[in-house]
Parts: C-alpha cells; structure tokens; sequence
C-alpha cells in the first residue's frame, strides 16, 4: 500500500462529519469489526519533528467503552510520539457514533506502513530513488538467511494469492496473449521458483568443508536493473523479484512502454509486501513511464551491480554494451523436428498446446515443423484434426505480409515479425490477412521450402503460426533443424520427436543442435522453461542461449547467478606419498635367491634388457642361467646405448612383440634400467604417443598425460643394478634421448607406472667397476641425497634416507675407488645408491640435475661428472637468507634450505660444521665435496673437461633456458630465473664460488 508524500500537522480533529480539503482516503487493512472509523491526511504547512514523510497511516481507535459523544479537538503527546516508532499524529476521522471517556486527552493506536516502493517518471526521480536504493541495499545485505526467506515466502504468496488480478493488468495493458495462460505464467513464477529455491542458501556460508578447507560465501552482487518484455510483463517480474530479494538484491524495473502500468502496479504490491515481511524500503523500483533515455541512465547509473535483461534483441544488446555484468537472453527459433519413430498424435497435441499457450507468446515455443516428405502429410493432417488451418498458396503470401515485415537496416528479404500480430489468435491473424478461417482455429500452417532470405515463416513469430518444412531424410530434417536455429535461434532451444528407445537419434540430433536447451518429446514452451515436464531442469522465465546466441549464461538463470561467491580457502597439505618398489632385496651374493620370487610367482618368460658390456662382463650369463634353472625361458636384448635412444626402446620392443614375455629384467647402470621401463610401457600400449611420456608436469598427480596402467602382459619389471650411483633400481624416472626429431634431445620421463616391481641390489655385481665410473656414479648418488634433502617436496619418510645416504657416500666413496676389492666400502656404496634412489624417487631433485641434463645432452659430459662440477655452485645458490624468488609448495611453509644443508653437514660430522653458525656449515659442505673431487680425480669444473670457452658462452642462452624447463626444476626451493642458471653455469664453468644473494 503507497499514498502521495504530505506534510502533515501536529493535531487530530475528530468530529461527526468535518470535511477537510485537499484530503486523501485510506483504507484499511483492517476487519470492520475492530475499526470505528475511516481516517483520511490532511495537508498542512507544517509537518511534525521526526515524522517520516509519505507514510500510510492505519488508524485503529481505542476500544475502550464510551459514555459520551465528542466533538472536540484532541492533541497527541509527545509522550505519545515517542511510543511509537511511525506515528503521523493527523488524522481527520469520520466516527458517527464514536463514545469515549471523559478525559480530555484522548490516545489513539496508530499502526502506520512507510511509503516503501520507488516509482520513477524523470531523470532527477531516477537520481533521488538510486540515492534509496543504494541505502536499502546496504542495509539488505546484512540480513540473515531467515529475514530473507520470510521476505521470500511473503512475495511469492502475494503473487501467488493475486496471479489472477495481475494477469488482467497484463491483458487490460497489452492486447495480448491468453488472459487464462497469463494466470498460469504467474503462477508458475511464483509458486515454482519459490518451491525450487525455499530451501537454497544464499546468505552467508553456503558450503563449508573443514577436511579441505574450503568454505563458500554468498554476496549479493548489488541493485540489479530488470528489464521486463512486453510478452511477460508480469510473470517476468515475479520471477526476477523472488531471484533478486533471494539474494538480498535490490531491483529496479525498466519496463516495455506497451506494459509500464501492469509492471509498475505489480512492483508496487511486490515491494508492499517484502517490505511488510522486513524488507528494507525502496528494494524495489521501477520506471512509471519508460523512455529510452531514461532506461540507458538507469542501466549505465553508478549503483546499478548487473542487468538482468529480458527483451527483444536491442533491449539485450543494450544491456551488454552498458558495460556492466549483463544476464540476458536471445531469441528464440525452435525447430520441432520428427522422427520416424515419433508418435504424431502426441506430438502433434504438445506442439498444439505449446505454441497456442499465450497465443505463441513464449520465446521457447516452436517455429517450424521439419519433417522427412513421406511423413509430413500425416503429420499435417493431424494438425487439422486437431484443430490447425493449413494455409495454400496464395494464403500463406497474405499471412505472410500481415505477419512478418522487412527488417531495418537488414539485407532484403530478411524479415522480423510486426508487432500488431504478437500473442495474437489465429482467427484474429487470419481475419487480419483477409483469409476466411474457422473461429476455433488453433494454429495456421505455411509450407516452407527454403530457410532464410526470403523466407518470411521460417524466422520467429511469437504468435500461433507454424511453418511446416519437408526433407528428404532424416539427416536433412537435422541440416535444416539447424539451418533455423541459425536463423535466429541459436543457443536457444531445439526440439525432437521420436520413441523414447531412441538413444542414438538423441544423441545424433544433439550433435547437430546449437542450442543450449535440446527437449525431448515434449511441448517446448511449458519444457524449456523447467520443472514442469523434467524436474531437474531448474524453472525459469530467463532462458540463457549461451555464447553463440550472444548470452554470457547458457542455462536457465537462477538466483546463483545474482551472487558474488567468495571463497575462504584454509592452507591444507595434500596428500603426500612415498612409494618404492614391492620387495628390495639387498645383501652380497642374493641374486640367486631374489630370483626365485619370480618361479614363485608363476613367470615364465623373462626378457632380459643389457648392453655389451655386462655380456662381455658375464653378468648376463648369470641371470639367464639362474633362470633357467628354475625353468624359466628368457631372451636377451643387449643393445642398449650407454644414453639409451628412442630407435634403441622401440628396438626393444620388437624384440620383446615376437618372443611375449610376461617378466622384464634389467641389469647393468641407468641406461639399461631407464630402457627396461620405457620398452615395458610401449610393448603394453604400442599405441601410445612418446611425446606424451616426456611432457613436463608441475604435480605429478596432475599431469596432461597420464601414463597408461601397467600389468596387462609384463606381471613384473625387476632392476639390477651392476654401478652404485644412478638408483635407478627403485625410482619411477627414466631419462631417453629422441633421436627421432630434427633437434635430438634427452628427456627426463617421470611416473610412478615406471617404478620397477622389484630391486636386487647384490654388491658383487658392482665391483668390477672402473675407478673413474666409481667416482662418476658415486657423485652422482651424493647429489641425488643433497638435492633430495633440500627438495620441497621431501618428508620425514625420504630425509632419514637423504641424511644416511649422504654420510655413506662421504665416508665410503673415495675408499671404493681406490680400494675396488674392499668390500664393506663397496657395500655401502651400493646401498647409498639405492637409499638416495628412494628418497628422491618420492622428493624429486632440483636445478643441479636440470643443469646436468643439458650438459649431457649438449656436450656429452658424464652425467655423475656433471653433477660434481655443478652442485657446490648450486649449493651456495640455494643456501640464501633472502632468495629472489621461492618455489611453492603448501607444507614448505618457510625457507629452509640453508638450515638443512647445516642439518647435514652435522650429521654427517663433515669438519668445520659448527654446531650454532650455519654459515660455517655450508662452508664445510662444499669444502669436503671439493676435497672429494680432487681424491677422486675428477674435474672441478666444465673447462677442466675440455670445452672451448667461446663456444661454450654462445651456448648459454639455450643451456639456461632447457635447464629451466627441465622436469627436475619444479622442487628446487629456490625457483630460478633463467639468468640466475646462467650465472650458474658460467661460475661451473671458470669453477669460481660465489656469494649468490
């Protein structure tokens, strides 16, 4: 309820019968029996201290009994005002009978309703109503879930309860549709969307995980403008109202100027009673008299959050280019096309229903009927039985010209619909054209051969005609299908009938349906708008036609579209993990021993993968002959590359396609191994793309490419190490060279499908190694436990095997290089390859390995030696107070590379490590691995190897840029930049330390 804004006096007059100028009527609420008078304003100069303006005020007299007549004049307190929170202490009350007591001031109960809706009808209304609206969304958005759902409830009962009134406002304003389908369109906006939605949270937490962390928030995006089409002008309102007060957003109306005083009427009662329910006033408002100036001021306001626009395609248009977030819909050119299989009676009656509802009026009503030519002759006569008209000829071309027009600024023959034809009947068409039709005709019917230019039935017509189209075949009726959601309809809806059993005709007529609605033998005005002939499709009177209609949404929108939804995200470590292969045999002489697990477990072919030199070794001899001691059949490939290659694995692979073995053994250094573990994926899956082995991952459990699963014809991969360094034998990584590209490059491959069944780590097999492959290897292992440590990735699981492989390696390796035959040295040797192999097969390595790789690649430089000229440098590097910048990872939670590498120095008791200053501990890190370098005899940096300098420096740029985009970069704790790694290397290469900031 609203009344004109008055300045009122400070005094009541009661009397028998004064009349008062200028003076305005109430009526209220409340029922007779309870109420003694009818209470009128009346206009004074003066207005009361504190009163609010443009209230209206129910009086109720007090019931107290009378004994005397009264005819005088009765002024309130101040006593009285301050009781209540809204009095309007004027009122001119026309009390025939009233009786009170005799006292002479006289109290009323006065129960007033603040003036709380918001009309506009010029600019500077428009300024004043966004100055409100403003307030009361800030004041809207801190109500809790249960004001808003109270506020929910009452509007749509309010709409619910009045659908009927407000569907003759509709009708009595535009001329158009069904009077009867208009109540139906609101009920359904009322009761539907409430019934959908009385339950979804939208205030405050709305999803909430403790496990991982993660809540969710719902904010209300702010004043939405609506924008309400002549075709609903009510039932769009309701349902955009209960969306936005669902969401505690204000909204203000732009109505169609065909229907402003339907759409101002409703939005008045609508905010009457969400501001009765609690609302704050003025969450509603609308345009009384629309004009486009006033629209484009309301849509490009400052206050003005997002647009919710329904309308033709200006008024849509309009609303994106406001440049504010836009919601809005296309038009709509449903094709309904038939299959075989469908069953025309009925889909004829859904058809009928459909596209009479409102007389046509629905965007999502059908446009055209697309048949195979043998079926539509039965499909028409239907039509006709159940009440169509199909129209010849020449009567098609006089619809036609009352129907469709040219549109503007179009090419010739593109046609739009005139607007005297919308949600009118087809008599009423007809008549209109001049062509005689029964009054009870339901549709009319234009046979159409084209789609198009110059085709005027084939383009949208919100009114009850249909354009019929034959089609050769089904795969024709699905091109023209198509063809007409292209005219006009893309995104929108499309629709089929056939026999439900039909799966792969839906799934076919899907395919070639650009629209984000595909209905199913169903009438697609009552389909598409949901919950009605499917209930998981959500109701809606603002139907999303996706990007290629021009939308930004492609569902049917509801009120998680007029949210803001904000994440809290609480720091929560993934899952971490630490996997080694099933059974790790370890001890001299236990080769024999380890082998009987695979006569245990049933194997029967064993291809052995090795080179020449554990041939010419015997090594190979010694695996073939222990199994066919127990009976177990093998095949020997031996021309592995010491940096095994692309052409060397798929070699492998042939071998292994013509002898089926179901085990895999590979025994010698990393190059064996590495092929070993390639060859098996392959020959399971020889399908698979190499290109997708090698590409990088930043986690890999979320790599693009995920390796395929293992076991379908090799049970088990076993590994023999015969150096100790690569520890190869127990990790998941392979490094191959593709020599099958134009640039040949090595890549380092990473997956847990590559992690061997099973490892034999016997020390006798590796202590025939030369002295410089002792020192290469052995290098190689201390740098995997150095990098491992340091790693962000690594855990309490992988760092007690990181520390215990450092400190053998340090005590042992320049022992087994100069004593081959000491075999307790060697032992241990052996071992910490493997410890080293499991702690970084689960922490991964860092920058020293990324560099190493290219050096290898580039100028063939041993990869063992290659890590020794480089990990002191890298060390100094990673052991900043303030590094440039840090790899991110959730449970590294500080930097912490320096105190580790002192961590390690202490415990492997390296000299000079103090206790308190961990500067002197990196000191004595680096120190004790260049004394090792010199024991061992290898170099100490890249020039000491033998590489020209000048050639060397023109190689930097591409050395540092591969080193960065090496698998091994991402655990590093210090992320590098690609000049940092340059620095790097020319520091490795002149061998000078330096204090890296």
């Amino acid at each position: 309820m609203s009344c004109p804004t008055l300045n009122f006096s400070s005094k009541v007059v009661m009397s028998g019968k004064l009349s008062v100028a200028n003076s305005t009527k109430v009526i209220s609420p409340f029922p007779k029996s309870s109420f003694h008078g009818r209470g009128t304003f009346v206009r004074s100069s003066k207005t009361a201290r504190g009163i609010r303006r443009g209230a209206t005020v129910l009086a109720k007299l007090d019931s107290k009994s009378a004994d005397k007549q009264i005819d005088d004049t009765i002024t309130l307190t101040e006593e009285d005002l301050r009781k209540s929170e809204d009095v309007i202490p004027v009122v001119k009350l026309d009390v025939p009978n009233f009786r009170t007591s005799t006292s002479a001031e006289k109290h009323l109960r006065i129960s007033t309703h603040r003036q709380s809706t918001g009309s506009v009808k010029d600019e500077a209304a428009l300024e004043e109503l966004m100055v409100k609206m403003k307030q009361a969304q800030s004041e809207f958005e801190k109500y809790t879930q249960e004001q808003v759902d109270a506020i929910f409830t009452a509007v749509a009962m309010k709409a619910n309860m009045k659908r009927m009134e407000i569907a003759e406002w509709a009708f009595e304003d535009t001329g158009m549709g069904v009077f009867e389908d208009k109540v139906v369109k609101n009920h359904f906006a009322s009761e539907f969307i409430f019934n959908k939605y009385r339950d979804t949270k939208t205030v405050g937490v709305i999803e909430s995980d403790h496990q991982t962390g993660l809540t969710k928030v719902a904010e209300p995006v702010g004043i939405i403008m609506g924008i309400a089409p002549v075709t609903n002008p009510t039932s769009t309102v309701i349902f955009k109202t209960l969306i936005a007060l669902k969401t505690r957003n204000c909204i203000i109306f732009s109505p169609h100027p065909r229907a402003a005083k339907a759409t101002a009427k409703l939005c008045r009662m609508l905010c009457d009673a969400a501001v009765k329910a609690g609302a704050p006033p003025f969450c509603i408002g609308w345009i009384d008299e629309p004009t486009l100036s006033l629209s484009s001021l309301t849509a490009h306001h400052p206050n003005i959050s997002m647009i919710l626009a329904t309308g033709g395609p200006g008024m849509v248009n309009a609303a994106y280019s406001s440049g504010k977030p836009a919601i809005g819909v296309g038009s709509g050119n449903t094709p309904a096309v038939f299959h075989s299989s469908a069953n025309i009676r009925s889909a004829v009656h859904s058809i009928t229903m459909s596209k009479t509802f409102d007389n046509g009026m629905i965007c999502a009503s059908e446009q055209a009927l697309v048949a195979e030519s043998s079926q539509m002759d039965d499909i028409l006569k239907e039509f006709q039985i159940q009440g169509s008209y199909l129209l010849n000829k020449e009567e098609a071309d006089k619809v036609a010209k009352v129907v469709m027009m040219q549109s503007k600024n179009a090419p010739v023959g593109k046609f739009q619909m005139t607007p005297d034809v919308v949600g009118q009947s087809a008599y009423k068409i007809a008549t209109m054209a001049g062509v005689k039709v029964p009054e009870s005709t339901t549709l009319l019917i234009a046979e159409t051969e084209t789609i198009g230019l110059g085709s005027p039935f084939s383009y949208e017509k919100l009114c009850p005609v249909l354009a019929a189209i034959r089609a050769k075949d089904f795969t024709e009726c699905l091109d023209m299908g198509e063809a007409l959601l292209r005219n006009g309809g893309l995104g929108h809806t499309s629709s089929l009938f056939c026999a439900p059993d039909e799966a792969s005709v839906i799934r076919r007529f899907n395919r070639h349906m650009p629209s984000g609605r595909v209905l199913v033998d169903m009438p697609s005005a009552y389909g598409a708008i949901g919950d009605i002939y499917n209930f998981h499709l959500a109701p809606s009177l603002t139907l999303g036609c996706g990007s290629s209609g021009g939308n930004s949404v492609s569902e049917n929108v509801g009120p998680m579209h007029l949210l803001n939804i904000k994440n809290i995200v609480e720091k929560r470590e993934n899952m971490l993990w630490f996997k080694v292969p099933q059974s790790i045999y370890f001890k001299n002489g236990i080769l024999g021993e380890a082998l009987k697990d695979l006569r245990d477990a049933g194997i029967k072919r064993v291809q052995v993968v090795t080179d020449w030199p554990m041939v010419d070794l015997g090594y190979t001899n010694k695996v073939t002959d222990i199994l066919s001691d127990y009976g177990i059949e093998s095949n020997v490939f031996k021309e592995v590359t010491p940096d095994p290659t692309l052409t060397c694995i798929r070699a492998g692979v042939k071998s292994m396609e013509s002898f089926h073995p179901d085990c895999v053994i590979a025994i010698g250094g990393g190059s064996p191994m590495d092929a070993a573990k390639i060859m098996r994926v392959m020959y399971e899956h020889p399908d698979l793309d190499f290109t997708g082995l090698y590409v990088r991952f930043m986690d890999i459990r979320k790599r693009i490419v995920h390796f395929p699963k293992r076991g379908s014809k090799i049970k088990q991969l076993v590994c023999i190490p015969t150096t100790s360094g690569t520890g190869a034998e127990v990790t998941p990584f392979a490094v191959i060279t593709d020599d099958t590209d134009t640039i040949v490059r090595k890549y380092p491959i990473a997956d847990y499908a590559l992690t061997p069944e099973m490892a034999i780590v016997d020390p006798q097999l590796a202590a025939s190694m030369p002295k410089s492959l002792t020192a290469g290897t052995g290098l190689d292992a201390l740098t995997h436990a150095l990098e491992s440590y340091v790693s962000v990735l690594s855990t309490d699981y992988t760092q007690g095997l990181s520390l215990q492989a450092s400190k053998l390696i340090f005590d042992n390796l320049v022992t087994a290089q100069r004593h081959p035959t000491d075999v307790p040295a060697r032992s241990n040797m052996h071992n910490a390859s493997t410890l080293a192999g499991m702690a970084f097969a689960n922490a991964f390595l860092g920058i020293c390995h990324s560099m190493a790789h290219q050096l290898g690649h580039m100028y063939h430089i041993p990869h063992g030696l290659a890590n020794s000229m480089l990990i002191t440098h890298v060390i100094r590097y990673n052991a900043s107070d303030c590094p440039t910048k840090r790899t991110a990872f959730p449970q590294y939670d500080h930097y912490q590379a320096k105190e580790q590498y002192a961590t390690l120095a202490r415990f492997c008791m390296l000299e000079g490590a103090d206790m308190e200053d961990e500067n002197k501990c990196i000191d004595a890190l680096i120190n004790r691995i260049c004394e090792m370098q010199k024991d061992l005899g290898v170099p100490t940096c890249i020039k000491e190897f033998g590489i020209e300098e000048q050639m060397f420096m023109g190689s930097l740029d591409a050395l540092a840029k591969m080193a960065y985009d090496d698998q091994c970069t991402g655990a590093n704790p210090r992320h590098p930049l690609v000049t940092e790694l340059k620095q790097l290397f020319i520091n490795a290469y002149h061998g000078e330390q330096s204090l890296y900031q």
